[in-house]
């Protein structure tokens, strides 16, 4: 299982995330990468949980803020 979660309050829109990984990240009207899926813990805190990271490592890899965190 892996666990990917996503601080949406220090994401800078950049769409690194979404273009790596569209399969999971988009971006939305708000400026901001959003997690499709993703069960929102906190106003900011969203997670998803996977069989495996699938191309979630790499939109983490591509993070210039590092708010993509994948656990395996």
């Amino acid at each position: 299982m892996a666990k990917v979660t996503h601080l949406k309050d220090i994401c800078i829109g950049c769409g690194a995330c979404a273009a790596v990984c569209p399969k999971f990240w988009e971006m939305k009207g708000d400026g901001k990468s959003h997690l499709k899926g993703a069960k929102m813990l906190s106003l900011d805190h969203f997670e998803l949980v996977l069989p495996n990271a699938e191309c979630n490592a790499e939109a983490a890899a591509s993070c210039p803020v590092n708010c993509i965190k994948v656990v395996k």
